[in-house]
C-alpha cells in the first residue's frame, strides 16, 4: 500500500529498523532512534542495488517519488543512477575544491626547493596580492581569459607594467601544472597575447667610460659607511657578479687556497653552480674582512643580525650616498662595466667574458660549457681586470672606447 504523509508521521520507532514500502522500489526505513530514511532499490545488469534519497521530512514524500521516477528512467535508459551520482559528486568536489589558489599553492610547494628563497617569496607575494583576491577562490576550470585580464589590469593601473607581464607568466605556469595533473584542460593566458601594455625595455645604469670608472673607484675608497659595505663596494667591480649573489656570499664558499669563490646552483639565475676566480686584490679585501665577519655564515651580514645577509639595497644606497644618481650607476651596472671594458678595451674572448658573467654559453657543437670551462684563462682575465681597475683608480692614461653603451 502506498505511503501517505500521515502514515509517515505516525510511524513510530521500534527495537529494530523496519521498512514502509511506497512501491516501485521506494521504501521508508524507520530507525530505532526515530530517524526516517528514504531508500530506493533497483536492479541494474542483473544486480540488486540501493540508493539513498535522504531523510524525511527534509525530503518530502512527493520529492522522494520524483527522485524515484528520475532514477527509474535512468535505469530504463541503461544508466546506473548510483554510478551517475558518484560521478556527479566527484565532479562537484573537483570543481569546488580545485580552486586556483589551492592549485597555485600546490605548484609553489612543488618548485620551492629549486628556487632561491627570494624568488619563492616574490612568487608568493604576487599570488597573494594580485591573483588570489580576484580569482583565488574560483574553480580553476571556470576561470576565463577575461577573469585573468581583469586581475592584470589592476596591476597595470599601478603603473607596474613589467610586473603585470610577470604575473601573467606565473598564472600560465599554474594552469600548465593544473593541466598536467588533470584538473584543467587549457591555459586561458594563451588568449591574452597583445592584451597587456608592452614593456619598455630598460637597461641597468652603468658607468662604462674608463676615466669615469676611475672616479667611481676613488669614490668607493672614500666611502664613509660601514666597513662591511665598503668591502662589498670594493668587490662589486672586481667580481661583477649579480648584486644578490654578492650580498648572499657565505664564508664556506670561499676557497682561499685556490683563490676561488664557488656560488651554489640554487643561488644562480641559471641554476648551475658558478666559479669566480679571485684576483689578488679580491683576496686582500676578503682577508681584511674575515676578522670582522668570518665567525658568522655570511661574508656581508646584516648590521642587525648575523643570521641574514645585508640588505639588497645596501650597495645601491651606498652609491646614492656617494652622489651617483639612479640614471648614472646601479649595483647591476658593475656587470655592464666589466663586459664593456673586457671586450672593447682589454679585448678578451667574448666566450670567456660571457662565461664569467654566468650567462648561457655554448660551444660550437651546441653543448653548454660546464662551470670549469676555461677556468685558467678566466682566472688570468680576472687578474688583468683587477690590475686594470687599479690603474684607472690611480689615474693612469686610458684607452678610449670603440663604442659606448654596452649593457648586460
Amino acid at each position: 500500500m502506498a505511503l501517505t504523509d500521515m502514515k509517515i508521521k505516525n510511524a513510530k520507532p521500534q527495537d529494530k529498523p523496519y521498512k514502509n514500502a511506497d512501491g516501485d522500489g521506494l521504501t521508508l526505513i524507520v530507525t530505532p532512534a526515530g530517524g526516517k530514511w528514504w531508500r530506493f532499490r533497483y536492479r541494474f545488469e542483473g544486480k540488486e542495488k540501493a540508493l539513498s534519497f535522504g531523510t524525511y521530512p527534509e525530503i518530502s514524500l512527493s520529492t522522494a517519488r520524483e527522485k524515484r521516477l528520475e532514477a527509474r528512467k535512468q535505469v530504463a535508459a541503461g544508466i546506473d543512477p548510483g554510478v551517475l551520482r558518484k560521478e556527479a559528486k566527484t565532479e562537484k568536489i573537483e570543481f569546488t575544491e580545485n580552486t586556483f589558489e589551492k592549485i597555485a599553492r600546490e605548484w609553489h610547494d612543488k618548485l620551492i626547493h629549486i628556487w632561491t628563497p627570494g624568488h619563492a617569496v616574490t612568487i608568493t607575494s604576487r599570488l597573494e596580492r594580485d591573483l588570489f583576491p580576484m580569482i583565488g577562490h574560483r574553480p580553476i576550470k571556470e576561470i576565463k581569459a577575461s577573469d585573468i585580464l581583469d586581475a592584470l589590469r589592476t596591476v597595470e593601473s599601478r603603473g607596474a607594467i613589467e610586473t603585470a607581464h610577470r604575473i601573467k607568466t606565473i598564472c600560465s605556469q599554474v594552469f600548465r601544472y593544473a593541466i598536467a595533473t588533470g584538473r584543467a584542460e587549457y591555459d586561458p593566458t594563451l588568449n591574452l597575447k597583445g592584451a597587456l601594455q608592452p614593456v619598455v625595455e630598460k637597461h641597468h645604469s652603468a658607468i662604462v667610460e674608463p676615466d669615469k670608472i676611475g672616479g667611481l673607484l676613488r669614490s668607493i675608497d672614500g666611502y664613509q659607511g660601514t666597513f662591511t659595505v665598503l668591502c662589498a663596494l670594493k668587490l662589486a667591480p672586481l667580481l661583477f657578479v649579480r648584486p644578490g649573489e654578492l650580498r648572499q656570499a657565505e664564508w664556506t664558499e670561499i676557497d682561499f687556497a685556490a683563490a676561488q669563490w664557488t656560488i651554489p646552483a640554487e643561488r644562480m639565475k641559471m641554476k648551475i653552480s658558478h666559479i669566480v676566480p679571485l684576483s689578488s686584490q679580491a683576496m686582500g679585501i676578503l682577508e681584511s674582512l674575515k676578522p670582522f665577519t668570518g665567525d658568522g655564515r655570511y661574508v656581508f651580514p646584516s648590521p642587525r643580525t648575523t643570521s641574514r645577509p645585508m640588505s639588497n639595497n645596501a650597495i645601491l644606497s651606498a652609491l646614492r650616498r656617494m652622489g651617483y644618481e639612479k640614471d648614472e650607476m646601479s649595483g647591476h651596472g658593475f656587470r655592464a662595466m666589466a663586459r664593456t671594458i673586457l671586450d672593447e678595451v682589454l679585448q678578451f674572448r667574448p666566450d670567456f667574458i660571457e662565461h664569467q658573467l654566468a650567462h648561457a654559453v655554448r660551444d660550437p657543437n651546441g653543448r653548454a660549457y660546464n662551470r670549469t670551462s676555461h677556468l685558467a684563462e678566466r682566472a688570468k682575465m680576472m687578474q688583468v681586470w683587477a690590475d686594470y681597475l687599479d690603474g684607472l683608480k690611480a689615474g693612469a692614461k686610458v684607452i678610449p672606447l670603440k663604442r659606448a653603451g654596452a649593457t648586460v
